[in-house]
């Protein structure tokens, strides 16, 4: 999937669209925020590919996924001797991306002692690999990314507020899919070409799926869409969708016990609609006609309320 397909079908991504234009020939750190899986890989890889780096390396560093014993090793390089198992120089990943853009993946993860060097490094990009004295100078742009609130993890004493300020000189929040749902589509259809060409199928997404995928919820944004068109293409039948969540019943912001509060009331409706029916029905001895005189509605509508909350007559010792 390009990263204009990605950036190019809802009015806040094309605004983040226009925010990285803008952004592309200076030098200025950026961080990107949002949830798991909504796509700042992408973002992060468009602002490189359209920069004047975009010849040089791009390097990720997942932050989350190094042990935190080697992160300065793998960041900064280490040199021969300079602990147990260094048998020769090894340039770190800021040394790789020289030219190029450095792409800090979950940097809330670092621990701090980590963090005081990083902003060293971002201010003067300048560091020196574990185990020597001699500073290295490179010419890097850094991107960061975060799906954590670094506000709260700064109340906390978890992230220093002045590498948060370091590196968020432009800030870029990328939105979950569920509030840019009209990209659906398109995403689907780009992951769907690519599957069908990666495995070999001639596979269609029918109205009914699509439908389905448009009203999902989709909690795992982005990475959850490419998974679920995956599985559409590499196995028979469409009961592979049979776990998608209708958007309905997941809130804005993931607050599970607000939607149970609008379910609640909800159910509280229709209960008090079906003992209200009940009532009039029992009382006129379920002559419809005058029940549905009683309630100021047609024959028709009231035949449908009674099928809705399922009401039968009484049985009569």
């Amino acid at each position: 999937m390009s990263n204009t397909m990605l950036l190019g079908h809802s009015a806040r991504m094309r605004a983040i669209a226009r925010t990285i234009e803008d952004v592309a020939d200076t030098d200025a750190t950026i961080l990107i925020r949002g949830e798991c899986g909504v796509g700042k890989d992408y973002v992060a890889r468009t602002i490189h590919t359209v920069s004047p780096r975009r010849d040089k390396p791009f390097v990720k560093v997942n932050c989350a996924a190094i042990p935190v014993g080697l992160l300065e090793s793998e960041m900064f390089g280490h040199e021969r001797g300079a602990f147990t198992g260094a048998h020769r120089r090894k340039p770190g990943q800021f040394e790789q991306a020289d030219g190029g853009t450095i792409y800090l993946d979950e940097v809330a993860e670092l621990p701090l002692a980590l963090q005081a060097k990083l902003l060293h490094v971002v201010q003067d990009l300048r560091f020196t690999r574990v185990g020597s004295c001699s500073a290295v100078d490179v010419d890097t742009r850094v991107v960061a990314a975060t799906n954590q609130n670094l506000e709260e993890a700064m109340a906390r004493g978890e992230f220093r507020p002045d590498l948060y300020y370091r590196l968020n000189v432009v800030e870029i929040t990328v939105p979950p899919l569920r509030e840019r749902a009209e990209e659906i589509p398109a995403l689907a259809s780009a992951f769907l070409a690519r599957f069908n060409a990666q495995y070999g199928r001639h596979k269609q997404i029918s109205p009914a799926v699509m439908t389905r995928l448009m009203e999902h919820a989709w909690p795992g944004n982005v990475r959850e869409l490419e998974n679920v068109v995956r599985r559409l293409v590499v196995l028979e039948g469409e009961h592979v969708i049979d776990g998608l969540r209708p958007r309905a019943a997941v809130i804005a912001g993931g607050s599970a016990a607000a939607e149970g509060l609008r379910a609640a009331a909800r159910r509280g409706a229709r209960e008090a609609e079906s003992r209200a029916l009940r009532e009039v029905l029992d009382g006129v001895r379920w002559n419809r006609a005058e029940a549905a005189r009683i309630l100021k509605v047609s024959y028709k509508t009231l035949l449908n309320k009674i099928a809705e909350c399922g009401l039968t007559p009484l049985s009569r010792v």
